[in-house]
This record gives structure tokens, sequence and C-alpha cells, in this order.
């Protein structure tokens, strides 16, 4: 979700935080270190895209790879500042409602034609258009008027007060004279994908990898790297041994391999490692259909039983903190008075007895009208921070009379065959959050339909409500307090147990040159990457 990787936030905090550690790059002889083009970056990623076409994606491997095919309008700088990308320039009207976008002129599509306003509308349209099965529409329904007066120039008009408006227009912008009057679900796009961005899809080879090159028109300048290659690799540890044996050039490292397999002098002479907050937080949700969660009390003991630090220091090693919602701690949203269940297994016990789980079978399972408390947790193969966390997460549930069963599943399965369907009853998995605290889309009681993103289930009208109300005014301090009051009402439903806030731990070949930690992170310059001719190793 583009938006969602996919957030405001203390700039300064970040910018710490990102630059804070790394390792030193190895010496550069004198004159050596100049921009050069050629050479590929190969990036490992446990999970394979489902689509190219980003409207049709929740899933973070489609907009790893898809981010770097397409554009949006405007895009978050370094400094997680907004900026125009295909857009050159805007006017926002003095009530907040009209905003006008001026296009790049100039800009061509990978098959040669020009990039226009017309474009632009035809995302728009695609977007809202009821039979387009995507999770965005949303956003984009709080348009009352859209228009093109000219190649241009792009206009929409907002029937009330949109705080996310000009964020939501990151969206990748879609090639209309290739999807015009055709059904998008349909569309060879989602396997060949034509973009206006600064890598041009090559193959995809299913399984193994997605091969990208070097757009040679790229409106901002051709990336210095010529070739881009997302590897699938569905293992963590066989992932990290082709980074060492040089079959990767990029990956992110688990916190035992950061800590204790890269500190080598032979491993630091050949890789950096970057450390700051990831923009995300990993949960244990629960399907609010399935009878065993609708009680509130149940979900309420499930937290108390879980010991959150000691999956901090325990799985993470330290590097990350505790959640206790979905903001990260430090953003503006953050409420740092929010009311979370602590770690308390009596607290879970009597939890479960009140709702009337109170005796034990032979197996020292808690049962209720003869049935005892048993659940699955699903999660996704090649993660091992959550098989680890769902293992200590199962002892202590353990300890309190709860069987839980871990299963793990491909990706693309996981997500198509059971999160998009509902099928389960209780899942592990994380969100990469958004710079704007709008959490509509996860939150609200009209996005639990198959393949949004409320697929949980959770309703609450007051959650609504004040969903409604954030985002409908400009003025800080009131969505602050929409937002802190979301958080303590989250914290007494607890839908979700709010696990964990990662570290970014990404490594990258030292023979890349030009990356700049930022509070972004270190990929929003990817183009900017280069590696000096006399180190390149790829033809």
């Amino acid at each position: 979700m583009r938006r969602w990787l996919l957030t405001s936030v203390i700039i300064s905090l970040f910018f710490l935080a990102a630059c804070g550690e790394r390792t030193h790059p190895r010496p550069v002889a004198k004159g050596a270190d100049k921009p050069a083009y050629g050479d590929t970056l190969v990036v490992g990623s446990i999970g394979e895209p489902s689509t190219l076409i980003p409207i049709l994606a929740s899933d973070s491997a489609s907009h790893d790879v898809a981010g770097l095919v397409y554009n949006g309008l405007v895009r978050y700088d370094k400094n997680l500042k907004l900026e125009g990308e295909l857009a050159k320039s805007w006017d926002v009207s003095n009530d907040g409602l009209t905003i006008t976008f001026h296009l790049r002129r100039g800009v061509k599509w990978h098959d040669g034609h020009d990039f226009t306003s017309r474009d632009v509308l035809y995302t728009y349209r695609v977007t809202i258009d009821p039979k387009t099965p995507t999770a965005y529409a949303d956003a984009f329904k709080q348009v009352k008027m859209a228009e093109a007066p000219d190649p241009y120039t792009f206009r929409v008009t907002y029937a009330n007060p949109f705080a996310p408006a000009l964020e939501s227009w990151a969206m990748a912008i879609l090639p209309a004279h290739l999807l015009e009057g055709k059904d998008i679900t349909k569309s060879d796009l989602s396997r060949h994908p034509v973009g206006t961005g600064p890598y041009i899809f090559k193959e995809w080879v299913a399984g193994q990898k997605i091969t990208l090159t070097a757009n040679p028109d790229y409106w901002e300048g051709r990336p210095y790297i010529g070739s881009y290659v997302y590897r699938i690799i569905p293992d963590n540890s066989t992932m990290f041994m082709e980074l060492k044996s040089g079959g990767l050039d990029l990956m992110n490292l688990s916190p035992v391999q950061y800590q204790r397999e890269t500190t080598t002098q032979q491993f630091t002479a050949r890789f950096n490692k970057y450390r700051y907050p990831a923009f995300a937080y990993a949960y244990l949700g629960y399907n609010l259909r399935h009878p065993l969660f609708r009680d509130r009390r149940v979900r309420q003991a499930l937290t108390s039983a879980i010991n959150k630090d000691e999956i901090v220091h325990g799985v993470l090693l330290g590097m990350g903190q505790v959640a206790h919602g979905p903001y990260k701690p430090g953003t503006w949203a953050f409420n740092p008075h929010i009311a979370d269940f602590e770690y308390n297994p009596e607290r879970a016990r009597r939890l479960l007895t009140e709702a009337g789980w109170r005796d034990k079978n032979s197996d020292g399972i808690l049962v209720r009208n003869g049935k005892p408390f048993s659940f699955e947790i699903l999660t996704n193969q090649g993660n091992d921070l959550r098989l680890r966390t769902a293992l200590i997460i199962q002892q202590r549930l353990r300890a309190i009379g709860i069987d839980v069963r871990i299963r793990v599943i491909e990706w693309a399965a996981f997500l198509s065959q059971y999160v998009d369907k509902g099928n389960f009853q209780a899942v592990l998995l994380g969100w990469t959050i958004g710079q704007d605290p709008d959490i509509f889309d996860v939150w609200h009681s009209s996005k639990t339909a198959p393949k949004e993103l409320n697929f949980i289930g959770y309703k609450n009208a007051e959650i609504d409500r004040l969903l409604e109300e954030g985002r409908s005014t400009f003025d800080m301090e009131k969505r602050r307090r929409c937002y802190w009051r979301i958080q303590d009402i989250l914290a007494e439903d607890q839908p979700y147990t709010f696990l964990y806030v990662p570290d970014a731990l990404p490594v990258v070949n030292a023979r890349f040159h030009g990356i700049e930690p930022a509070p972004a992170g270190i990929t929003y310059n990817l183009i900017k990457w280069y590696v000096p001719k006399e180190e390149q190793i790829y033809p």
C-alpha cells in the first residue's frame, strides 16, 4: 500500500535515528569514487508480488517493485515532506477544498507515449469504479469533481475538508492509453507493467525473480544503476547465504544476523549496515467474526497473557520497541498515555473466567460448553521474526490454558486464500505506517469487504465517527484529539494485540555509493546510487 509505505513525524527524531548507526564504508582510492552508469542491484525478498498494477495490490512486495516502475503526482522527500513528482507544483484554494496540479511536460510512458492529465483523470475514475477491486478507493471518493482542463493541468475539488487529500495523490498514475475502456483486472499490465518511473519492466520469472532496467529517458535523469533484480527467496537464512556468497546486494537483516553474524572484518569490508526505526508495527490480529474472539474480555486476556517485552528482547534482541497501538512512538498522532493491557497472567485468567472459560480438560486446556479453547495462528513463510514471535505467544498462552497451533503459509497463498477471504482465526502480520495518521482503510467498518484492509471485521461506531472527523479537518490539534481517542478505544477493545515496532536493518554491498541515510531511510534516492566503473561486476 503505497500510502502506508506503507506517514507527520518529528523530523529531527527520525533524522538522528536514521543516521545514528551504520558501519563505515571501506576506503576508496583517491579519484575512484566517481559516479558511473552500469552494474546491477540485486535485492532479496521473501515475498513475490501479487500484481504490478498498484491499485489492485495491498502487499508490500508488489509496491516495492511497482514503486520503481510508476510515479505518483507527489511523493515524500528525504525529510518526509511532500514534494512534486509527476506534478511539478500545485495550488490549494483558500478554503482547502480545491487542488490544482501543474503537471510536468515531456514525461514519457515507457512505451513512448506522452504523459498527460488524461492519465491522472483515468486513474481517478478507475480507482472509484465499483467494479475495480481496490482497497484505496475511499480517499478518491471524497472528491466532488475531477477535471483536466488542459493536457498539463489536473484539478480536484472536495466536498468537505479532507486532510489526507494531497498525500493521497502519491498513488501511482496509470497509463490511460493502455487501460481505458478495458477490464483492469484482466490487463496484461499486472505482469508486464508500463509506467513513467525510473526503471522499465523487463521480465518476471515466476517464483524466482523480476528484472527491471534503467529508464534512459527518465524525467529526473537516467538512474546510474543499469538494472534492478528483485529475487524471491522465501527463506531468510537462505537469503543471507546468498548475500554472503555474492548472489545478493541488498536485504533486510534479522536482529541475530545484524548483531552476531555480520561483525567480522571480512563482512564489514564488503557490506555497509544501517539501522533506524521502521515505519511499521507487528500485530496479532483476531478474526472478530469467529465466535472465540467476539467477547472483548477474551481479547483483553490474550493480550494480558503475552509478554511484549520478552518478544522485543528475545526476538528483536532489543532492536525495536513495544507497540501499544497503530502509531509509531514519537509521531505527533501517537498517544503516550494509552492504557494498554500490560503483561499480567493473573488478570488474563480472571478475564477468561468471567468470559465462561472455567474448567480444564485432561490436557490442562480451558473448556467452555464442552469445547476446548484452541485456535490457529497463521503467518507467512520466510519471516523468522514472526515465527519466533508466534512460538513465544504459543508458550505464554499455553501457560493460561489455551492451545495454540501455528501454521506457516507461502506469502501469495497466505494473502489470496486466507487473509483476503477472511479464512483464518488469528494472523500474525505487520503494517507499514503511512505518513499521514489517517487509518480509515484499516479500521473503518465500511472497509471489511473481501480484499479490503479491515479483514478482521472490526466495527465500532465511535471509531467510525472519529476516523471521519479526523480526516475532515485541517486543524492538527483537533485531529490529534481524534487519533488519541481512537488509540484509547483500540486499547480497550484489543481487536489486535499490538506487538512491536521493529528497527529497520538493511545491509548493502559496499560497492554501491551515493547512499545517504535520512528520515526517509536509505532507498529514497535509489536513482542516485552508483558503482564506480572499476568496481562494477555485472555487464
